[in-house]
């Protein structure tokens, strides 16, 4: 893409940091979209963030073809040009929150495991995202074979050098941010000193003080940090899904680094009634269900929204933000509040998908997601059965998937249509 002839419509013109003292002066914690392979795909993120999500993640990206490729970065990462017209339903919305227009916040996350790798893919993405993070949390054993994702949790020094090395690029690129010197003002150019974050996601060592040591070691000066915030999945590289998240490794590491740097939690956020922890920045304050224990098995554990009975709900005065995968795959409207997926997301999903497209397969695996029982208290919140959904998989194009939907809405009552595609 030409970034000499239409910088005014594609350079992101929000520090992801001015969308965290946002979220902070609308007493909330940030939202974010989860990055995951396949799912978070344009039209995807430009859903979420209608309802809500404050910044979304690619999926991760291999640094290495990323640099080799023209035909990988144009797959890899797909963008939008900006409209004038702001996103009904955002939070925020003409309060000084810095979005004036539909710019999606995006990270372009990325797999690397050497300095120069990562710093070249940063620099290419620069132009085109928000901010450029390093994946050191996926467990998958592939990733973990090539040293990449969880693999970098045993190798601290090369992740503190690859961030140090990404940010120094960036710095001579011109995308440079003066943490020591950050401030809140959203009309500062990101090309006149507001440049572009660097984040790390990570998993946790079942030994905290590894982790810990792994922090301080990526972190450097907490006053001139080497990276803008945290993201932390309290699982260790081969917990299950289907366990729930280390609460306890979670509130030690947000009452340690929290006042540092922003800290998001990724794991477990199903719905913002249901978390297993409390905030300040919470309303309302998550509350258990009365299920009992047996009744959550490791089988369905990952299904539910519910965490087991605790004695303890531990508050997290210095978390930052929320992070969710499954839960807003499930229910793209998580972050405005409601519990189970709208008709209104899948339209806005569709209208998405008319404009940035996505192939069949995958775009009917988003809809059978967003119209099953999703992961909200109510597990009848289905908008259609589940013999509806397994019909829906055999559509054979997305004129018929349309109809079809429509049909079934017109039978219920439903008020309109899905977008006609052209």
């Amino acid at each position: 893409m030409d970034t000499e002839s239409e910088d005014g419509l594609i350079w992101p013109k929000i520090h992801p940091l001015k969308l965290f003292d946002a979220a902070k002066s609308q007493n909330r914690l940030l939202y974010a979209c989860a990055p995951m392979v396949r799912y978070s795909k344009l039209a995807f993120r430009q859903t979420v963030h209608h309802f809500g999500t404050d910044l979304c993640w690619t999926p991760m990206i291999l640094a290495k073809e990323f640099n080799r490729s023209r035909f990988a970065r144009d797959s890899d990462l797909t963008i939008s040009t900006p409209t004038p017209v702001p996103a009904p339903g955002r939070k925020g919305e003409g309060d000084g929150c810095g979005v004036r227009d539909e710019e999606v916040p995006t990270i372009a996350q990325f797999g690397a495991n050497q300095p120069l790798e990562l710093s070249r893919a940063a620099s290419l993405a620069a132009p085109y995202v928000n901010g450029v993070d390093l994946n050191c949390g996926c467990p998958q054993s592939w990733a973990c074979a090539e040293k990449l994702g969880a693999a970098l949790m045993e190798r601290r020094e090369l992740v503190r050098d690859m961030v140090v090395e990404t940010r120094a690029r960036l710095s001579r690129d011109g995308w440079a941010v003066d943490l020591a010197n950050y401030d809140s003002n959203p009309d500062v150019d990101p090309r006149a000193g507001r440049g572009r974050s660097v984040s790390v996601k990570i998993r946790v060592h079942s030994d905290l003080r590894r982790t810990m040591d792994f922090i301080t070691t990526v972190l450097g000066d907490e006053h001139n940090r080497n990276i803008d915030w945290l993201t932390i999945h309290p699982r260790t590289r081969r917990t299950p899904s289907s366990v729930p998240i280390n609460i306890e490794a979670l509130e030690i590491l947000t009452s340690t680094y929290g006042t540092k740097l922003p800290v998001l939690v990724s794991g477990d956020v199903f719905t913002l009634s249901t978390l297993p922890y409390t905030s300040h920045l919470l309303d309302p304050q998550p509350t258990f269900t009365t299920t009992s224990s047996s009744s959550i098995t490791p089988d369905n554990a990952a299904d539910s929204p519910h965490p087991p009975p605790t004695t303890r709900k531990p508050h997290l005065p210095n978390l930052s933000g929320l992070m969710s995968a499954r839960a807003l795959l499930a229910n793209p409207a998580l972050f405005s509040g409601l519990d189970s997926c709208p008709w209104e997301a899948v339209d806005v999903f569709m209208t998405n998908v008319a404009r940035a497209p996505l192939p069949l397969k995958l775009g009917v695996h988003h809809l059978t997601e967003m119209c099953g029982p999703g992961f909200g208290p109510d597990r009848n919140a289905a908008l259609l059965t589940k013999k509806e959904r397994v019909r829906l998989t055999e559509m054979g194009n997305w004129v018929d998937v349309i109809d079809y939907m429509d049909e079934i809405r017109s039978q219920r009552g439903g008020e309109g249509g899905m977008v006609r595609l052209a």
